[in-house]
């Protein structure tokens, strides 16, 4: 049986790369490719060497889909220059959820929240965040609002 250390040295250049394309960053792809060897280390005793590096590469992919998820909600709420030159934005809804202080992310959250009515569970869905990180989002906006809110009617 083979040592982690050969393994390791053998598929790393494979894997990186791999990861790199998923990505498109260098940095993105170094962290996912470390995920990727440190659950073969985990799982090194039970993993059938002959499936490497075809187990790596399916570790590196499901790194990567969880990784844009994440970047998901930023990208397509965030009002980037690049998306101004080429498309011109409405202007956020007059209101409490258009005051400057909120990020995007926040504003969305609202938004789905006490305008459409949806759960957490259904806004994380919408967005690929998870229950906490939709509560978070949403206790975080409504904290800033009560702020800027008093010190504007004060």
């Amino acid at each position: 049986m083979e040592a982690f250390d050969d393994v390791y040295r053998r598929h790393l250049p494979v894997v990186l790369r791999a990861a790199a394309r998923v990505v498109g960053r260098r940095d993105v792809a170094e962290e996912i490719t470390a995920d990727a060897f440190l659950e073969l280390y985990r799982q090194f005793d039970r993993i059938d060497l002959d499936r490497l590096p075809g187990w790596l590469l399916t570790v590196v992919r499901n790194r990567g889909i969880d990784h844009w998820c994440k970047q998901r909600p930023e990208r397509l709420f965030s009002e980037t220059p690049a998306m101004e030159s080429a498309v011109e934005l409405p202007a956020p809804p007059a209101g409490l959820f258009s005051h400057p202080a909120l990020k995007p992310v926040h504003r969305v959250c609202l938004v789905l929240r006490y305008e459409h009515g949806l759960s957490r569970e259904e806004i994380g869905r919408r967005l690929g965040l998870t229950d906490t990180q939709v509560r978070g989002h949403l206790q975080y906006a409504l904290t800033l609002l009560r702020k800027h809110v008093v010190v504007q009617a004060g």
